[in-house]
Parts: structure tokens; sequence; C-alpha cells
């Protein structure tokens, strides 16, 4: 064997060494939802740009000016494709100009009934769920998920309880039985009596609208990301929103809400970023977005999530789903 021989020899050795010791490791680590991000997207990695940079969206540069820019509500006009569910869009403006929009579902859970689903291999988004559930009217993204995929806060589907059995919850949950669904204060109140007779129930955070009326986030952040939020009106209706850009931090988002035409009484946030996905499928109605943005800022320094593929179906583990009864 020549000497170039034995060296690719020796090379392809090596590489096949890294490769299994590398999957070896994904696998440990994230199991079969680690391989589908790889699969879906080459993978997650941040990089740090400054808070002008192009790659940013214009509303996150706009977000990112200090001080932020004072927001209001544009005009809100309430759809009804079919009876008990209503759609709308309302237009988030700076100075007269839009710089987000927040994509609207109100729902009677007298006609409808709410489902939550975990597909923790991570192989599907938005397109697969819809396919998977041909039922469901709505589908957006649920709570929060672990390393594998699987609920990281307490979750009941369909009568099934998953996630965490210990868990310290201070925020809210959304609750659904046969008859009811509503978003349940955990301020002062123990998470597992909260659930108690739920069919379908999952813990998130934080919660943006306490039942007091009063926005529940008290820490200030520049952290941006599309974002996905479910909420009880004052008629008792489910309102579930998903922001088009990434303008909002989670305390702007909520000082925002508890100021708009909505009339929340308590609002509650899911998991947020690129998987915060939203299909919508009635007779005569139809809509599909595709989410992108996250962002983590300190400073001047902006931490903005990228991957290699460019995969406009992200995966999502956790969904919240809505179905005619």
């Amino acid at each position: 064997m020549s000497v170039v021989r034995k060296l690719l020899f020796g090379l392809t050795a090596a590489l096949v060494i890294v490769i299994v010791v590398a999957a070896g490791w994904l696998w440990q680590v994230a199991g079969a939802y680690g391989f589908n991000t790889v699969l879906r997207r080459g993978g997650t990695y941040w990089i740090t740009v400054k808070p002008d940079d192009e790659r940013l969206s214009a509303s996150m540069q706009l977000a990112l000016k200090n001080p932020v820019p004072a927001v209001q509500p544009g005009s809100l006009v309430w759809q009804e494709p079919e009876i008990g569910f209503e759609v709308a869009e309302l237009p988030v403006l700076a100075d007269g100009r839009e710089v987000d929009r927040i994509f609207l579902s109100r729902i009677d859970p007298a006609r409808f009934r709410f489902v939550v689903h975990n597909a923790s291999q991570g192989d599907r988004g938005i397109d697969e769920w819809e396919h998977a559930l041909p039922k469901a009217v709505l589908i957006v993204n649920g709570s929060y998920y672990d390393m594998h995929g699987r609920p990281d806060t307490p979750f009941i589907s369909e009568g099934v309880a998953m996630g965490p059995q210990q868990y310290d919850a201070k925020a809210g949950a959304f609750f659904a039985d046969a008859n009811s669904a509503d978003i349940r204060d955990l301020t002062h109140r123990d998470w597992g009596s909260a659930l108690a007779g739920a069919t379908n129930a999952m813990v998130s955070y934080p919660l943006l609208i306490g039942d007091d009326g009063q926005t529940h986030v008290n820490v200030k952040s520049r952290w941006l990301a599309n974002r996905t939020f479910v909420a009880t009106d004052g008629s008792g209706r489910i309102v579930i929103g998903t922001t088009k850009e990434a303008f909002f931090s989670l305390d702007r988002l909520a000082e925002f809400l508890k100021a708009s035409p909505l009339d929340l009484k308590i609002a509650l946030n899911l998991d947020g970023g690129p998987l915060a996905h939203r299909s919508v499928r009635l007779n005569g109605y139809s809509q599909k977005f595709y989410a992108r943005w996250e962002a983590q800022v300190e400073d001047d320094n902006v931490k903005l999530l990228r991957w290699p593929v460019l995969q406009a179906n992200w995966a999502m583990p956790m969904v919240l789903t809505v179905e005619r009864k």
C-alpha cells in the first residue's frame, strides 16, 4: 500500500470515528429530536451582530433603538368565517407606520374543542402537523420542550399526563375539558389542583396579564422573537395570537396587549422564536404563517439565532390545536 493510500485510509477511518462519536453524543444528548434537528436545518447556532445589522429585520432594528418607539394598535376588524370562530389582524403602529402585526383567532369554547399534542421526534413542522391533523382548524406552537423534544412543563394531552411531575409553577396554565377552556393564574395556586379534571392542558410562562388585570412580566428585557400567546377575553372566548415580526420583548408585549382593544382578562405566553408557526383552515378562509426570528440582546451585543439550511418549516414538538366539536 502506497503512502498516499495509507494516508487516505487513515483519514477516512478517522472521519468515520469522528462521525460515529458525534452521532453517539448527539443521541445521548438529544435523541431522535437532535437527529431530526440536524436533518431538517443543519442544527442551530448564534451569531453576534450589531443592533443595526442588516441581517436583523427592520422591526428588530427599530426595537433595539434607545428609546424604543412607543406603539399603538391600528384598526381591528373581525371576520367570522364560521360561527364561533373569528379571525383578525391587529397592526402595531409606531408614528403611524406598521412595525408588527398580530394574527388573531377568537374562539367560542362552546363550539370548538382545544387539544395539545407532543411530537418528541422533532419530525413535524406546521406542514406535517396539517397532514397529521386534518380536523384541526387552527394549529399554533405550544409550551416549552426539553432537549429530547418532550414537554418541559406539566402537560396533559387527551387525558394523558406528560412532562415533569415535580414543577414549581408561578405563572399560568392553559386548561381545557370537554365543555370549556380558560387560562389559570398560578401566582397563588398549585398547578396540580389547577389542572385537575383537564382533558388537555399545559403550564407555560410568563403570564402576560394576570387575573388581577395587571401585567405580570416584571423583568425588562430586550430578547426579541416571534411570539405566540393564548388568552381569555371578557366574554369568555379564547384568543390566540401570533406576531408576524419580532418587534416585541415580553414585557412590551404584555403592556401592548393590556392596552389593546382585545378586552383580554388574562393572557399567557407560549414558546416563541422560529417555531411560532400558525395555520388556520376554515371553509372559505385559510392562513399559513412561518416564523423566523429570535435574538438575545445584552447592551449592544445582539445574538441572532441562525441555522445552515434555509428551512421555513421549523419543527414544532409542542402544538395547541382547535377542532370542531
